[in-house]
């Protein structure tokens, strides 16, 4: 009879059931929104953490106004320039931020507790930034970026890639840079900070036997 509302298990076989029932159970509620934090939360490589996300939104933002109003509005507008430079030392602090959050996680063996793959999603979305800070320089638009073109050239080129990624190639460089490596970008950093909520921070080097067996206790990391 139409109009009926469907059994419960009935909706639970159908695959938005359980691809929702494995993202509850993956992330659940309060460890994806968690309303308080160990103690040693405290600390200013955490802070780091966030300034990156938060340098990491400045870019965004301030990308998306240079590519909407285009060059000849950074080059000539007083507002453009600035909106330029700001694009320009977010980028700056966006790395000097993940620099210390990195070592400083680095030096906290934060791949304790089954956490490698929370540390490797960091790497790695380091290593996309640099491929898309690089790529942003090739699209100044000013002899600046001619010159780091022709310099990049040779080198890439000697690796077999220039063939693909052709940095004297404006207009395939603005791709990588608006659409393609900042989509990298952001589906790492996410996927980061997903499993930095599903995993929880690492406890300290010398943290007590059971705040160290309450961090790494597999029930509270969800499935795997």
């Amino acid at each position: 009879m139409s109009g009926m509302v469907p059994r419960r298990d009935t909706v639970d076989r159908t695959w938005t059931g359980r691809l929702r029932e494995r993202g509850v159970r993956a992330f659940p509620p309060e460890e994806l929104m968690p309303s308080e934090q160990p103690e040693y939360v405290v600390s200013w490589i955490y802070v780091f953490g966030v300034a990156t996300l938060a340098a990491l939104v400045f870019i965004i933002a301030s990308g998306l106004a240079l590519t909407v109003m285009g060059p000849q509005w950074y080059h000539m507008s007083s507002l453009g320039r600035f909106v330029n430079s700001v694009h320009l030392w977010s980028v700056e602090l966006f790395f000097v931020f993940m620099v210390v959050h990195l070592w400083g996680k680095f030096w906290m063996a934060a791949w304790r507790g089954g956490r490698a793959l929370t540390w490797m999603t960091g790497v790695l979305s380091f290593l996309a930034s640099i491929g898309a800070a690089f790529t942003g320089y090739l699209v100044q638009t000013n002899f600046d970026s001619q010159w780091i073109s022709s310099e990049a050239k040779d080198g890439l080129n000697s690796v077999g890639i220039g063939a693909w990624f052709n940095v004297t190639n404006v207009g395939q460089m603005l791709l990588w840079h608006v659409a393609l490596l900042p989509l990298v970008v952001g589906v790492i950093v996410v996927l980061h900070v997903l499993l930095v909520r599903r995993r929880g921070v690492v406890p300290p080097i010398e943290a007590s036997p059971d705040a160290v067996a309450a961090a790494t206790d597999p029930a509270n990391e969800g499935s795997s």
